[in-house]
């Protein structure tokens, strides 16, 4: 009797007809959300933001303010973001949004848009962002928020134009900097798979600029992608499609691939510029750099750094962004290494835990 029972209890259930069909429709469903998630757009970037300056392309934008002006930090701070991508991971998704996050703690936020170069920018440099373009997004900031100083937040090679900035403008009441996954210091030419691609002879960005004017984002995106293909190309799918009933996840995926697949090209002559004067001859670090024949010295840095370094980052590995501690003259500085990857600290499930809270608070207590 026992055994009879065991038995009857160990068979498997035949699915029904009904069984069978309500899978298949489920499946039908899961299918056509795998394939709208890919090729549609998510709403990203929804914090409102009053647009206060232009110059060419580039816009600054100012975020509306969501606390009383009394309860307000009075230092305002400013995010730069890289030039080669659109500024809209800072603002990803409602609930999931370091520009909200920084709103509710009281920042009077800016954010710098560089916007899309065309074929009549192909000669911009990074000589035009660092010396012409962010002075004048300063004195616009400055004077809407009625301040002398002011916080900046750079992130890649946004991270890279604002410690230009700083070290030739050090009077401007630059303040306070973070700097977030900052190429700086090409060195190691062992270090990341950009630095030895570009480390061989071969590799000519005199040519490819000379062929193409501006390098399309596709080509940007693409050498990112080939650093980590198994992730970027099968990885990514199949966690989505494991996910696909999770909407929390699939709403995650479908705003972080909007901001993935909106690329936009980069200026020639900065992307020669990034090549030939940082990767291959490291001269920020060398201190052989000139911008408009002006030496760019890192001593003469001396605002206030926090350089977030992440620590699982093949974009801008860790040795791109330590030694720079080394050469400013900076009294008041921390580096902060994060677990992740180059967006992952900032955009990932775990950034408003670790990332967000550590920038805040360090701005905190020097925004006052």
């Amino acid at each position: 009797m026992s055994d009879a029972t065991s038995t009857t209890e160990s068979t498997p259930r035949i699915p029904s007809f009904v069984d069978i069909c309500a899978g298949w429709h489920r499946a039908s469903e899961n299918l056509d959300k795998f394939q709208k998630l890919l090729t549609s757009d998510a709403k990203v970037a929804q914090t409102p933001k009053e647009l206060i300056w232009t110059l060419n392309k580039t816009k600054l934008y100012r975020y509306v303010p969501v606390v009383p002006e009394q309860e307000r930090k009075t230092t305002p701070l400013l995010m730069v973001f890289a030039i080669m991508n659109r500024p809209h991971v800072l603002d990803l998704r409602p609930g999931h949004s370091y520009v909200e996050y920084m709103l509710r703690h009281g920042y009077d936020l800016y954010l710098l848009d560089w916007g899309a170069p065309g074929p009549e920018d192909k000669n911009l440099t990074f000589d035009d962002y660092t010396l012409e373009y962010l002075p004048r997004v300063v004195r616009k900031m400055k004077k809407v928020a009625g301040v002398e100083q002011f916080s900046m937040l750079g992130w890649c090679l946004g991270a890279l134009i604002s410690t230009m900035y700083a070290a030739r403008r050090p009077d401007e009441g630059l303040k306070n900097m973070v700097l977030l996954t900052a190429p700086l210091d090409f060195a190691d030419k062992t270090a990341g798979g950009f630095t030895r691609w570009t480390s061989n002879p071969a590799f000519n960005a005199d040519t490819i600029v000379a062929n193409l004017g501006n390098v399309p984002g596709e080509m940007i995106d693409s050498g990112a992608k080939m650093l980590k293909p198994i992730e970027n190309y099968f990885g990514s799918y199949t966690m989505l499609w494991d996910n696909i009933e999770n909407p929390g996840t699939t709403d995650a995926w479908h705003a972080m691939n909007t901001w993935v697949r909106d690329i936009i090209p980069m200026a020639g002559g900065a992307y020669q510029q990034l090549i030939n004067d940082f990767y291959k001859e490291n001269r920020l670090m060398e201190g052989t750099l000139k911008l408009r024949g002006e030496s760019v010295e890192l001593k003469n840095l001396r605002a206030n750094v926090m350089n977030v370094i992440a620590e699982a980052d093949h974009i801008t590995p860790p040795c791109q962004s330590e030694r720079v501690m080394d050469l400013i003259s900076s009294q008041d500085k921390e580096i902060f290494r994060v677990r992740g990857g180059h967006i992952g600290i900032m955009a990932g499930r775990g950034a408003e835990r670790n990332t967000w809270p550590h920038i805040e608070s360090w701005l905190a207590a020097r925004s006052d």
